[in-house]
């Protein structure tokens, strides 16, 4: 169903005060007036709003011309602003409370979200912000990215760009996209499990509902004396003997903190009345007790399997985080990374350094030269452009990847595997011309991943890590699209011309 948008009516803003003598400043604030230009002159505003009203319809199941006028207004004011704020808390790189305080108090921050009025100020609070960020689903930002980009291809006159950007090069290479754990250790699972799962007994307490036990404080005290042995016995006599003794201490410990966890949360899910609770908060603890009753028994198989009978555990069947479970062992033999707990990221970025492609892998990703195909497809569909040169590292490269390419009549930048292959092909200088090109990759995937999506990533769930890289690759391609040079204006008469 095709929505209709009602303009917005013209409110006025007090105009953003004259700051002098600080070139940082000057810098962010004509960034963020070009970036708002673009969001407006590309029409990708007008989209994200409409593709927001059309999904608002439809889950109310209701037509456009039943609605009240002042209910959808009100839905897309709000659909505007979570827009340029989700845009402009990746820009910053800051979380839902600090990003609040800074809105709060940045004429030009409220300028650039559309909040600023001339009688009153209403900004978001932290709770807004996040709903804010969970405004859309992916598909939603992806089509109003790929607006913004075919926008500045084909039509650079109406974004002011002094050129078109150039979409026909694409240069790929993935990543692995940090999670926010800590380093998986086995008996460290187990402690994770006993601070949850008392800290929740705890709160149950405090509502007045007991059960004989001890204090949850004396279990979570235990286990960390059990944690600081743990790490000395590397400086035992017999490190492996010494090892699985505080193991078994540990899972006995263990045992015993998830009775207690099992009859507290039967007698908060019987009893729930007589706490202060309402439903909802309460079935926010008992989802908190349950996730880790679920996993502990597998966690504890884990520690006995690696650390008493000393056997290796598939990485598929490994529990990594209690907290994290779309979570995988990312092998890349990088220098100072072996190995890294997260998702695989695919990134293809054009010649002025646009993100044209991206997908992030929920399970274990497939081998990079299986990645070519599809990336290429979506990028020629998406953005309505026929891809001619394409450049990677050697790892991308397949027998069948170099016959689609050729029959596609797409120029093949990938490195070959084969030296006597690469020899042959080194001798071509648009061969070389590429490969210098897509080594800049790199810098282009380290600034994806450190000034717009964090290292590590500090969203929970893989839905809405995919998320925010959609909004932290729109966000990019913007602030990319702002730096581009803008058209010069038609030439002033000079003035001997006026006077004659």
């Amino acid at each position: 169903m095709t929505a209709t948008i009602i303009p917005f009516p013209q409110s006025l803003q007090p105009p953003l005060p004259t700051i002098e003598g600080n070139v940082d400043y000057r810098t962010m604030r004509d960034e963020l007036l070009r970036i708002a230009e673009l969001l407006t002159q590309s029409d990708a505003e007008q989209k994200f709003i409409r593709l927001c009203l059309e999904r608002w319809l439809a889950a109310h199941e209701f037509a456009q011309d039943k609605v009240p006028a002042k209910a959808q207004l009100n839905f897309q004011l709000q659909s505007r602003r979570a827009l340029r704020c989700n845009i402009l808390r990746t820009y910053l790189k800051e979380d839902f409370r600090g990003f609040a305080a800074r809105l709060a108090d940045s004429p030009l921050f409220q300028h650039f979200c559309g909040l600023s009025q001339i009688d009153k100020v209403v900004v978001p609070a932290k709770s807004q912000l996040q709903r804010y960020a969970h405004w859309v689903e992916k598909s939603t930002l992806d089509q109003v990215t790929h607006q913004a980009l075919r926008q500045a291809a084909h039509q650079p006159k109406e974004l002011e760009l002094a050129q078109a950007v150039d979409l026909e090069a694409a240069f790929l290479d993935t990543t692995c996209l940090q999670v926010n754990i800590h380093y998986p250790v086995d008996w460290v699972l187990l402690r994770d499990a006993t601070r949850t799962l008392m800290k929740a007994v705890q709160l149950i307490r405090d509502q007045g509902l007991r059960q004989r036990m001890e204090e949850p404080a004396l279990f979570m005290k235990r286990m960390n004396r059990l944690c600081i042995q743990m790490t000395h016995t590397s400086k035992k006599t017999n490190p492996r003997k010494h090892r699985r003794k505080v193991l078994r201490k540990m899972d006995k410990l263990v045992g015993s903190v998830s009775a207690h966890a099992k009859r507290y949360r039967h007698l908060l899910d019987e009893q729930w009345e007589k706490t202060e609770w309402t439903r909802p908060q309460a079935q926010q603890v008992l989802r908190r007790l349950d996730n880790v009753l679920d996993q502990l028994p597998a966690a504890r198989e884990q520690a006995w399997q690696r650390l008493i009978r000393e056997e290796p555990v598939r990485n598929e069947k490994k529990i990594l985080s209690l907290y994290e479970s779309a979570v995988r062992v990312v092998v890349r033999h990088k220098a100072g990374a072996e190995v890294e707990f997260g998702n695989t990221l695919l990134l293809a970025e054009s010649r002025q350094g646009l993100i044209l492609d991206w997908e992030l892998f929920e399970e274990s990703a497939p081998a990079d030269s299986r990645l070519v195909k599809r990336s290429v497809e979506r990028m020629e569909k998406q953005l309505k452009i026929k891809i001619k040169e394409v450049g990677a590292d050697r790892g991308f490269d397949s027998a069948a990847n170099q016959e689609r390419l050729r029959k596609n009549k797409t120029y093949n930048g990938i490195c070959p595997r084969d030296p006597h292959q690469l020899k042959e092909r080194l001798g071509s200088w648009k061969f070389r011309q590429l490969q210098r090109r897509r080594s800049q990759t790199e810098g282009r995937i380290s600034i994806i991943l450190h000034n717009f999506l964090g290292s590590p990533l500090r969203d929970k769930g893989f839905a809405h890590r995919q998320l925010a890289v959609g909004w932290g690759v729109f966000t990019h391609d913007l602030w990319v699209l702002a730096r581009l040079p803008k058209r010069k204006s038609k030439r002033a008469v000079a003035p001997e011309r006026l006077a004659a």
